[in-house]
């Protein structure tokens, strides 16, 4: 499978990560003795289920390192914009691909043997494979991450970054352009998918495979939240306080 790294984006001064990134884009914020961004190459690059990489938003003089072809497309405006050029730009060379990986690049703490969990579990036939994470799971890994979670009947959890798209997805930008507005904060998602399914998250009376048939449904896609037993998948850096976490983090695997 083919991967895309979503790597626009300059911090604004009003930007929790805007003095760490010092005025460059947040994906090149140094950690560990590396760039953002060239950790999650790294996993990428040993992953044996990944065959090409595209990274969207960064150009092609920053030097990124990888055994495997990479290529580099400008950012454009917007997450969705920029998704769909990492899209097009792999159907001019390969019409026939279905379905793509699809990576932020600030979930530096992924390795290659999560990515590979994440591409050989993956549905042929989905639409959309939608990474989650278990409180548990998180709390274990990243106590102190404080990410946002929803609360259903019988889990509770918080996106994550790594995710499984069908190329055809792509071809319907509106539903995509609200989802990316919404993506970071679970209320409006849900809120996006009907206020029935909103109620029956806040009252807890859904379950996670329950809420995933009815977007589905109403979505008119086939869809699929799958677990994720690896806390690094939902481990982005949006804070200073996160980027503090990571920095410790893979500095210690460096030693190791």
């Amino acid at each position: 499978m083919d991967a895309i790294i979503l790597a626009g984006g300059i911090p604004t001064s009003e930007d929790p990560l805007y003095f760490a990134s010092n005025g460059q884009s947040k994906a090149l914020i140094d950690i560990a003795g590396k760039p953002m961004v060239q950790w999650v190459v790294d996993a990428l690059d040993g992953a044996k289920s990944v065959e090409r990489i595209i990274i969207v938003g960064l150009p092609a003089d920053v030097n990124l390192r990888s055994s495997k072809p990479i290529d580099f497309i400008p950012e454009s405006e917007g997450m969705l914009t920029n998704l769909i050029a990492g899209v097009e730009h792999l159907q001019s060379s390969n019409p026939s691909i279905q379905q793509v990986l699809l990576l932020s690049c600030d979930i530096p703490t992924i390795t290659s043997e999560m990515v590979d969990w994440r591409v050989q579990g993956a549905d042929p036939d989905s639409d959309l494979e939608y990474s989650v994470i278990e409180k548990e799971t998180m709390d274990a890994r990243f106590p102190a991450a404080s990410r946002s979670y929803v609360r259903l009947r019988d889990v509770e959890v918080c996106g994550g970054d790594m995710n499984v798209i069908h190329v055809r997805l792509v071809e319907d930008p509106s539903f995509w352009e609200q989802l990316v507005a919404a993506r970071k904060n679970p209320f409006r998602q849900a809120a996006l998918l009907g206020f029935d399914l909103l109620f029956l998250m806040l009252t807890r009376r859904i379950t996670i495979d329950g809420a995933v048939k009815r977007v589905s449904n109403r979505l008119g896609l086939k869809g699929r939240a799958v677990i994720s037993p690896y806390a690094e998948i939902g481990m982005d850096v949006d804070k200073a306080h996160q980027l503090e976490i990571v920095i410790s983090d893979l500095s210690q695997r460096s030693i190791d």
